[in-house]
């Protein structure tokens, strides 16, 4: 059979890719249906392509390129998402985001947790990473229920609500991953290990990721918008800014040994509400926007020529289906609407917030991280687990995001007008 050029094929790929990032979206805002679910059947496309094996260049295959690629992208989504939130910091406006965090992540963890060890029969440890790795919801394939850019308005109580969790609960799951490496290293709680686990990978990584965040927050607002207009950053009108940003709170924080994904997203708040009107803001995000988006759809064709190989599939057990299934229609929608037991959002409300957890890229980043510092015992199993559940999630949520914020738009009119 006559074969194309593997590369002419993956370039020919890449600039279908980058057209369809910018204008499918337009396509498909007013119907049920998400970009990444058009990129994975994509992706299945391309792998059964007679004419070349793309699937080579699958970087889901490659532990480390996936933990690479997967940090990237999702640092990237954390600043976009922290710069279009328009709700300053506080402990009353930000209520429904503690309650998500300091509820809901640990329930979901801990029923993820037991599932696992009980009904897929996993080690401590590996049930212990499987909860740790699902528990967070995801900036980057969450963004269609997001709040929109910087000023727009368009911040209801619902999308505040999953921004603002999924701009947080990525760097609040970490400690559970590193609890469970240690253990996988260990094989043994022992109590030395817990508490090195409660000083380092909770107070310190936490504590170093919020002050450095904050810090490095206000110095960079201070030189884009308060020095004198000839030297502020501001003028430059640069949205590369974005990810200058981005990379320097990120590895800065890394270096000591904090977590990263915390300081950027709080970077990301300190520096909109150095000067939070300024229309500068609207560069910023727009550029990690399209960056961020541009990677996604990119990962999302990758998915797609996984799951088109097989190799997926053949892993699956009807144990791993049913915990799947579990975790995104009962786990994850039960923890969320306890957090918000008692909370003054209405009760369709709760249950869109409730059932809107959705797992992505996060997840693999988690995954690939543990996988390659301990060796879980049933690592599979918890591969196949993953990746149908973030199959579920952006088929089913992907589908259902479209019709149910446009309910939500008509309720918020209906209440107003």
């Amino acid at each position: 059979m006559w074969l194309m050029d593997p590369y002419i094929v993956l370039i020919s790929v890449a600039g279908i890719v980058v057209l369809l990032t910018a204008w499918l979206p337009l396509v498909l805002s007013r119907l049920p249906l998400s970009l990444p679910i058009v990129c994975i059947l994509l992706g299945v496309m391309f792998a059964w392509f007679p004419i070349v094996d793309i699937a080579v260049f699958n970087p889901l295959e490659n532990r480390y390129v996936t933990e690479r690629l997967t940090e990237f992208i999702v640092i990237v989504a954390l600043m976009g998402a922290g710069l279009k939130l328009d709700r300053p910091l506080g402990f009353r406006s930000w209520m429904v985001t503690w309650r998500l965090l300091g509820i809901a992540m640990p329930l979901t963890i801990l029923a993820v947790a037991i599932l696992g060890w009980g009904f897929l029969n996993l080690s401590a440890a590996t049930a212990l990473l499987l909860g740790a790795v699902l528990a967070p919801t995801d900036p980057v394939l969450a963004s269609d229920v997001q709040v929109g850019p910087p000023g727009s308005g368009e911040e209801d109580e619902v999308r505040f609500a999953l921004t603002s969790e999924a701009g947080l609960n990525d760097g609040m799951s970490f400690p559970f991953v590193y609890l469970a490496i240690a253990l996988a290293a260990s094989g043994t709680g022992t109590v030395d290990i817990l508490s090195h686990w409660f000083l380092i990978d909770i107070v310190w990584k936490i504590g170093s990721g919020v002050a450095i965040g904050w810090i490095l927050g206000r110095i960079l607002g201070g030189i884009t918008f308060r020095l004198p207009e000839t030297a502020q950053l501001a003028q430059t009108r640069d949205g590369f800014v974005a990810l200058g940003i981005t990379c320097l709170c990120y590895g800065v924080t890394e270096m000591a040994h904090g977590y990263g994904f915390i300081a950027v997203f709080v970077a990301a708040l300190t520096l909109r509400s150095a000067e939070r009107n300024h229309e500068y803001h609207e560069n910023l995000h727009s550029f990690a926007e399209q960056i961020e988006r541009l990677l996604k759809m990119a990962l999302m064709v990758g998915f797609g020529a996984v799951l088109a190989n097989g190799g997926f599939v053949s892993a699956l057990t009807w144990p791993i289906v049913g915990a799947a299934l579990a975790i995104v229609f009962i786990l994850r929608p039960v923890a969320g609407w306890i957090s918000l037991w008692g909370g003054p959002q209405s009760r369709p409300h709760k249950a869109i917030i409730a059932f809107f957890g959705i797992r992505g890229l996060g997840s693999f980043y988690y995954l690939a991280f543990a996988t390659g510092r301990a060796d879980f015992s049933d690592s599979e199993t918890v591969w196949a687990t993953l990746f149908l559940v973030v199959l579920i999630s952006i088929t089913i949520h992907g589908i259902a995001v479209t019709p149910t914020m446009a309910w939500v738009d008509r309720a918020a009119n209906r209440k107003t007008g």
